[in-house]
């Protein structure tokens, strides 16, 4: 069930971030809309470290303990997830580099690249946990 809600968080979270704006140009944080100070941008937060991540991890460690080879997959989830990591840290540390070469249009172009792919993860994720929750009860042609 974890799976299932999780990957609806997530596919929210896509689709939010691959719609476009209320405005219809470019996507602009909430903040910088109210005139306030955008330093803290409360997305972030959530995108990081809030349920969807949570839902990510547990969805991704559910799927692999039916593996034939458990400690590989394991060690493949925590290298993701040190290089999930590694590039959050390279573009917080870089952001203003970055804001500077992609510019409005671009960083727009990647956030919706972004929640198409983070929208197709949630997809993904919410599958298998509807397929798991129909064969553990019963329907073990699906799997």
């Amino acid at each position: 069930m974890v799976r299932i809600v999780g990957g609806l968080i997530i596919m929210k979270i896509g689709f939010e971030l691959f719609s476009p704006s209320s405005s219809g140009g470019i996507a602009r944080p909430a903040a910088e809309a109210n005139g306030t100070d955008g330093a803290f941008v409360p997305l972030a937060m959530p995108l990081m470290f809030g349920p969807g991540a949570i839902a990510t991890i547990l969805g991704m460690t559910a799927t692999f303990k039916k593996s034939s080879n458990e400690l590989a997959s394991f060690m493949a989830i925590a290298a993701a997830i040190v290089a999930t990591m590694l590039i959050t840290f390279l573009c917080l540390a870089y952001a203003a580099k970055l804001t500077r070469a992609l510019g409005r249009l671009g960083i727009d172009a990647a956030t919706r690249i972004v929640g198409f792919f983070v929208a197709a993860m949630g997809v993904g994720l919410a599958f298998d946990g509807v397929i798991e929750a129909l064969v553990s009860h019963g329907m073990s042609s699906l799997h």
